[in-house]
């Protein structure tokens, strides 16, 4: 990792002009700002994909698509239009940048991005955060003492490869076949609003899913609205990559001023409503996100926030982040917030980063942005929760296995054995040869 120093530069956000593509070269603006013209021409295949791409694309990367599909996907591929220009906006060499842009990367992964030898990590399972195991009702993740997670739907705008929910969000795999939630989301939101009033321990709720942008916002401003009756509740964050991916939906006037409404009702009563989004680098920042992030700001929204996930070939070095932060603070109003370790979820190994190279990143960030902006680099740690990278207890680097431990005892697992130590696995391929070793052997064994 370089020492050199970061040299700020204040960058303009960009939108690429997407009648650069064959397949929109007659898509006007209203058009591409209208959020119902950007569900409907989603890429979720290669066909699809070359009706826009034209022969732009070589044929290469539609085997390499297909063969990742076949072999190691464990989310199906849906792009929406805003996404997909973003990716390679100023070519020279379409199918070599194209291959190579980062958000190509996670939102498009190819078989040639798995790495070859481990794709998996052994000890990699599908709800690695074991989320599903934590439910209190349906939906409901009770896996904090004051903080609660509540998934209403299992659908997104857009998929992304390294989804920590794969093992429910999206449809099936050749890989996965996805849980599913059971109850209709009616009775899934009276159990947990229910759950929530026999529980006023419980101050701060996370609305998530899936994403918020796929929930018909009647339904959601219900929701929220019932869900601000609760006095013992006081931070709601509403969770939505589509801030990113779709940012047309949440400029969509039935929206905000449904927004307008729930923010000043929570402003009335004193409760904290913020808006979290997913950007893991700054091309996918453009104008038309930055304009969505201040309509929700003039709309009451207290904060916009981001959270990104560090990802190999994306985002992991310091200047990567560090312009991803400035594009988010200083043009589009919308506050780094944490950057999360890549979860062990299964076919992930090319995407993870070992802990030692996390914390390097956090050290090499700080300093440059004010500290409110400054973002935290976590590990979400099964069983025990989210952790600056440098509060682990213990580290073996040469077999990469972090230890780590817990401060409550709720939850699955939640025995109240405070002493006990959790285990993080490094991506096998960044360790020492001797842990390469170690791992290779491990494997075999039966």
């Amino acid at each position: 990792m370089s020492a050199d120093p970061y040299v700020y530069a204040r960058r303009p956000l960009t939108e690429p002009d997407w009648r650069r593509l064959p397949g929109w070269r007659d898509v006007t603006v209203a058009q591409w700002r209208d959020a119902q013209w950007q569900r409907a021409h989603c890429v979720k295949d290669a066909r699809q994909l070359r009706a826009v791409v034209g022969d732009l694309l070589h044929e290469s990367f539609y085997a390499d698509l297909a063969a990742d599909a076949e072999r190691f996907a464990t989310m199906p591929v849906l792009v929406t239009p805003q996404l997909l220009n973003v990716m390679a906006g100023d070519a020279d060499t379409f199918t070599e940048d194209f291959l190579a842009d980062p958000v190509r990367r996670y939102l498009m992964p190819v078989r040639s991005d798995r790495h070859p030898e481990w794709p998996s990590h052994p000890y990699a399972q599908r709800d690695s955060l074991h989320e599903a195991e934590m439910w209190a009702v349906e939906g409901l993740t009770h896996r904090y003492p004051t903080k609660v997670l509540a998934e209403l739907l299992s659908t997104c705008p857009q998929y992304c490869g390294h989804c920590t929910r794969m093992d429910l969000v999206g449809t099936s795999t050749p890989q996965v076949t996805k849980a599913r939630l059971a109850l209709r989301p009616v009775d899934r939101q009276e159990l947990i609003l229910d759950y929530l009033k026999r529980t006023p321990g419980v101050r701060d709720v996370v609305v998530s899913g899936g994403d918020l942008a796929n929930l018909p916002w009647p339904r959601l401003e219900t929701f929220l609205t019932r869900l601000l009756e609760l006095s013992s509740v006081r931070d709601i964050r509403l969770a939505t990559k589509a801030l990113v991916g779709l940012p047309q939906h949440w400029l969509q006037p039935e929206v905000l001023e449904g927004m307008a409404r729930v923010a000043g009702l929570a402003r009335q009563r004193g409760v904290n409503l913020a808006v979290h989004t997913h950007a893991n680098h700054a091309r996918s920042v453009t104008p038309l996100v930055a304009e969505a992030a201040r309509a929700l700001l003039d709309a009451g929204v207290r904060d916009v926030r981001n959270q990104g996930v560090l990802l190999r070939g994306c985002n992991t070095t310091p200047a990567d982040l560090l312009d991803l932060c400035f594009a988010l603070q200083d043009e589009a109003g919308i506050l780094p917030y944490y950057f999360y370790v890549c979860d062990m979820i299964p076919n992930a190994e090319h995407w993870r980063t070992p802990i030692h190279e996390a914390q390097r990143l956090q050290e090499a960030i700080m300093g440059y942005l004010p500290g409110y902006a400054t973002p935290r680099i976590v590990c979400d740690v099964p069983y025990v929760g989210k952790r600056w990278v440098h509060q682990l207890v213990e580290y073996d680097r040469e077999r990469g296995v972090s230890y780590w431990t817990r401060k409550h005892g709720l939850g699955l697992g939640g025995d109240a054995d405070l002493d006990r130590k959790y285990p993080f696995y490094d991506p096998i391929d960044t360790l020492p040869e001797p842990g390469r070793r170690w791992w290779a052997g491990k494997e075999r064994r039966p």
